[in-house]
């Protein structure tokens, strides 16, 4: 049932990000749903300034700059009932405290899955060109390419291989769907019914290397995806194959990788590195085959209001009495981001 009186809610993040989460239109939507003072944003929960708003709160409103929500947040907070993340992971976020004490949590990920798919998708068309080499030949030889030049370059019939039918991954699939790649799909929580539902044929990891011309990385940083890409997986794919990784660096063995680029085997588009940023000596700041960019994929700029309207999405459910839209619970930790 409806609550008679409006959520009780907190702003916890680093208050640079709220006016582009929460621009005015939005940020008066929130507050005809919530009790909410936007002029208090937490960073530290034993402020005595932020005590009497605390103590009050059902809910916390949290992004980026917010603290481990651990015991000190309860303590602070006895009526918290609800976290609403206007970012994605919650992983490092959430203390077992509050999954024990019952509190539900959101997350905005489906949100922040938009820009990260459509970056994906642009670098997938252009890896199809090879545009990356040709803007490095044409930087050196100011002349157009030859025929035996431009024979191997298309999008018609490319194989694309996607790991990992997460968000973003799920995302990228709808995205693909109009242009004619011929798409795999390895993710062990996928059925090959699933997968065809999604415009993938479900292959082994293995297999997706070795076949695939572009490989994108979507899966979740885990203790079981660490490295995913070894050496030896790296090896599979094929010469000239191009990588993608918009997800986090640490699915990738980057010592192997940076072997594989400066060889000149393979190609890579990398948003996401380990560590991050990388070392200034790095060559992958210098390979004409590598494009490296600084963690841009996801919401930058006007794209962080999506999120922000994910947030106040749930909490227009959460005060008509509604389950959340977007919850996260403990027990899908061990398989998303």
């Amino acid at each position: 049932m409806p609550s008679a009186e409006p959520p009780r809610a907190v702003f916890a993040m680093d208050p640079v990000h709220l006016p582009r989460l929460f621009p005015a239109p939005l940020l008066n939507r929130l507050r005809r749903t919530a009790d909410i003072d936007p002029s208090l944003v937490v960073r530290d929960f034993t402020d005595p300034v932020a005590a009497a708003a605390l103590a009050e709160a059902e809910v916390l409103i949290t992004g980026w700059g917010c603290p481990r929500l651990g015991a000190d947040v309860l303590a602070a907070a006895p009526r918290l009932r609800s976290v609403l993340h206007a970012a994605g992971s919650v992983r490092s976020l959430v203390g077992e405290p509050l999954w024990n004490h019952g509190v539900t949590v959101s997350s905005a990920v489906v949100g922040n899955a938009v820009p990260v798919a459509e970056y994906t998708l642009a670098m997938i068309l252009l890896a199809g060109k090879d545009a990356f080499t040709h803007r490095e030949r044409f930087r050196r030889t100011h002349t157009h390419p030859t025929a035996d030049e431009t024979a191997p370059l298309g999008n018609l019939g490319r194989r694309v291989g996607v790991i990992g039918a997460s968000r973003v991954g799920r995302r990228l699939l709808e995205l693909l769907r109009p242009h004619a790649f011929e798409v795999l799909l390895h993710d062990p929580y996928v059925t090959p019914a699933e997968a065809v539902g999604l415009g993938a044929r479900l292959v082994p990891l293995e297999d997706l290397l070795r076949y695939s011309d572009i490989v994108s990385l979507h899966a979740p940083d885990v203790p079981e995806t660490r490295h995913l890409l070894d050496r030896d997986r790296l090896a599979l794919v094929r010469d000239g194959g191009v990588l993608i990784n918009t997800s986090r660096g640490a699915l990738i063995d980057h010592t192997a990788l940076t072997d594989e680029l400066v060889s000149g085997r393979l190609q890579a588009v990398l948003d996401v590195t380990e560590p991050e940023p990388l070392p200034a000596g790095s060559p992958l700041y210098r390979l004409p085959n590598v494009f490296l960019t600084p963690h841009i994929a996801g919401s930058l700029g006007n794209e962080l209001e999506r999120l922000g309207r994910v947030v106040v999405g749930e909490l227009e459910r959460l005060a008509d009495g509604l389950p959340l839209a977007h919850e996260v619970r403990r027990a899908d930790l061990a398989r998303v981001a």
